[in-house]
């Protein structure tokens, strides 16, 4: 079992951002200065991990949260709908410097994703968080490679062999049920592609 929760932790849904991140600064042709890409890095890091992180210690603190590990639907709102609220923060900041316009996309479908992730809380429906962000991240690899016409498709491959590793773990850990995992892949990665088709249609 302790595998299975080093799985967990290594690839914590709040760390798929900053990978996202990473992969499309790495991965993509250069198109801005060295310094903008790590002062992006570490923008994305202190908004999507380092400060959801202290909102779940002040939940912890007040006993909003039983625990770090959300299992309820109830523990899972609050957090939610403030990811929902951060990603498109982030996605409009992006937007404004008119150097990462792809990225910022990125950040709409998660924040998009999210929003359906709440909407199902409401048919006690509870997704997992895990591979609705890795199902993200290889849906904007796909994206990518699409955009940029560069051949990913090893990438790709590993990600999925990674998701599938991702998604044996929370069913052996029984964070969730087969149908919860599905769930959050499929909403992870449709919301990406449904972000960029967007951005298609409006251009």
């Amino acid at each position: 079992m302790l595998f299975y929760k080093l799985i967990s932790y290594v690839f914590h849904p709040l760390l798929f951002s900053f990978i996202g991140s990473f992969l499309y600064l790495f991965l993509t042709p250069k198109h801005i200065l060295k310094k903008q890409e790590y002062i992006i890095l570490l923008f994305v890091f202190l908004s999507t991990y380092v400060l959801p992180i202290f909102l779940l210690i002040v939940l912890k603190q007040f006993k909003l949260i039983n625990n770090y590990h959300l299992k309820t639907i109830n523990e899972r709102k609050f957090p939610v709908i403030f990811f929902i609220v951060l990603s498109f923060m982030v996605g409009k900041m992006m937007i404004k410097t008119q150097i990462v316009d792809l990225l910022a996309f990125s950040f709409f479908g998660i924040s998009f994703a999210l929003s359906i992730t709440y909407l199902l809380f409401k048919f006690n429906i509870k997704t997992s968080l895990h591979t609705l962000g890795i199902g993200g991240i290889i849906g904007f690899v796909i994206v990518m490679s699409y955009e940029y016409q560069l051949n990913f498709n090893l990438l790709i491959a590993c990600l999925f062999i990674l998701s599938g590793l991702i998604a044996f773990s929370r069913l052996k850990l029984k964070a969730h049920v087969p149908n919860e995992i599905y769930l959050g892949f499929i909403i992870g990665f449709m919301t990406q592609i449904g972000s960029y088709a967007f951005t298609l249609s409006g251009s």
